[in-house]
């Protein structure tokens, strides 16, 4: 008997874990039949499993706190600290990698069982929603899976539901196809927004109804917030399009506009974790749960809240709920970028730790939320004050900072201009780490981060008086570009390996995406 395999390559069979069971028993292959597999997988369950590996693991250790957090410098390492010198381990790699491809397996098999004509009727039985709003979620929560992957590495295996592409080759049926190609980022890019586009003209069609119900963690069912999300994130993906293909980038973004995105924090895109083990949030299992101290909020970024930077020389209400008081009850950045044996100067007692909302075991982990929306129309819109003022009223309210804070700190901001935007955006972004490097990446701005050679510490050290400067292990000096693939991919899939580091420059932290051109 031939069995479906839903690994990205057919060498690496990723099941998910509430299934694994499933599959372990022996097949009569006389018969034809699996005596032990059911005739059908609920998609209730397999949507669950899904985003919870999504968002696990876009926001875990490896794509999160020891990767993109550090390069966008809002977290610094408190020991162990040789990832904010951009000494990036491959283990990483593969960690988000074959995380990323186990959540695209779950959604495509959403995505086949509602369409083959043997279980397309029983998936949607007990209020699961209809076949083709099923599939349109999943294909939304594709979409973002395979933002994260690019965004991280670049050229990867892709697959569409749409394109019938032949450089779309990941997630296929044949068990022989053991070597997928690699689609160009461009390509990705487009197709990425088409993806989204056709979800979110399906969901508006069914609206008023629901899918999946109390299985979907993030919107509990709602089709048309998943049709706002996926027009949400077309303005995201059509602006990285800017620069490279503008016809296409105005095109998704009055569309996208036109058939209803994000308007209040209402609409936010939320993973909500528990305070249950093992369903904690990444930041409280790598810390509280794990014992562990080994992230302090930056000194830029302390510096930038508490009025300390020049470009914002006024306090940020959102710093007590970004940060914690050190043992001393001050908020005290930890300096980034520091030497291991200069680290231990820096004890976690004396310096801010993440806040207690952040820290929280069901913290929300956010997808998307209103405050980028307003960012991404200032920007549409020339940079403008309105739209800019709704971003920063958004965040401010969305970490429960009061309406009188609120308005005597906007009352303070300076006018609307790209520099100012885009600051407000990345101190909006705090825990959407990757989205706050691939947007340095995009534009780059904040454009006061650390560089090679630039003093990061000045002061008094041990009783004495000390100067540290910024000293990166690897790269060209400034915030890497991308990580390495997985050293795997070199033993398993080398051709296509190799095809995509020609095509698209040498497998190391400094070459730029294409997007990021």
């Amino acid at each position: 008997m031939k069995l479906f395999n839903i690994s990205v390559f057919s060498h690496l069979t990723v099941l998910s874990l509430p299934f694994v069971f499933l599959f372990s028993s022996c097949i009569d292959e006389n018969l034809n039949i699996d005596p032990n597999r059911p005739s059908s997988v609920q998609t209730t369950s397999l949507i669950v499993t899904a985003q919870k590996q999504l968002v696990d693991n876009v926001k875990s250790e490896s794509a999160s706190l020891r990767s993109s957090a550090l390069f966008t410098q809002q977290i610094s390492q408190v020991t162990y600290t040789s990832q904010s010198r951009y000494d990036i381990p491959f283990s990483y790699s593969a960690n988000i990698w074959n995380g990323l491809y186990k959540a695209l397996n779950n959604l495509q098999e959403i995505i086949i069982l509602n369409s083959d004509p043997n279980t397309k009727d029983l998936v949607t039985a007990d209020g699961a929603g209809r076949n083709s709003t099923q599939i349109a979620i999943s294909r939304i929560l594709k979409s973002y899976a395979f933002y994260a992957l690019t965004d991280i590495f670049g050229n990867v295996p892709y697959h569409s539901y749409g394109s019938d592409d032949s450089e779309f080759e990941a997630l296929q049926q044949e068990t022989d196809n053991l070597t997928p190609g690699y689609a160009s980022q461009e390509k990705i890019y487009e197709d990425i927004l088409n993806e989204l586009k056709q979800a979110g003209d399906t969901l508006l069609k069914y609206q008023t109804e629901t899918t999946f119900g109390s299985s979907d963690i993030i919107y509990a069912g709602r089709n048309s917030s998943w049709a706002k999300f996926a027009n949400s994130l077309r303005l995201r993906f059509a602006t990285r399009l800017k620069v490279k293909n503008p016809d296409l980038y105005n095109t998704h973004f009055s569309d996208a506009l036109a058939k209803g995105v994000f308007t209040s924090n209402s609409d936010n895109a939320i993973f909500k974790y528990s305070t249950s083990s093992p369903n904690e949030a990444p930041y409280y299992r790598a810390t509280v749960t794990a014992n562990r101290r080994d992230f302090a909020i930056s000194k830029p970024f302390i510096d930038l809240l508490k009025g300390d930077n020049a470009q914002l020389p006024f306090a940020d209400p959102r710093l007590d709920k970004y940060a914690s008081v050190n043992s001393n009850g001050e908020y005290v950045g930890l300096p980034y970028g520091l030497t291991e044996s200069e680290a231990g100067s820096f004890p976690a007692t004396g310096v801010s730790l993440p806040g207690a909302i952040y820290s929280a075991p069901d913290f929300g982990e956010v997808l998307m939320e209103y405050s980028e929306v307003a960012f991404l129309q200032s920007e549409y819109n020339e940079w403008s004050q309105p739209e800019y003022i709704n971003g920063v009223r958004a965040s401010l309210e969305k970490w429960g900072v009061s309406t009188s804070d609120a308005d005597t700190y906007i009352a303070s901001l300076p006018e609307a201009n790209q520099r100012n935007v885009l600051n407000q955006k990345y101190i909006a972004l705090f825990t959407q780490f990757l989205e706050g490097w691939s947007e340095y990446r995009r534009t780059g701005f904040p454009d006061f981060l650390i560089k090679t050679g630039d003093v990061i510490y000045s002061g008094p050290v041990n009783g004495g008086q000390a100067i540290y400067t910024f000293n990166p292990l690897f790269g060209d000096g400034g915030i890497p570009s991308r990580l390495y693939y997985p050293v795997k991919e070199q033993s398993v899939n080398l051709e296509s390996y190799q095809e995509a580091v020609g095509k698209q420059g040498n497998d190391v932290i400094e070459t730029k995406l294409w997007v990021f051109k």
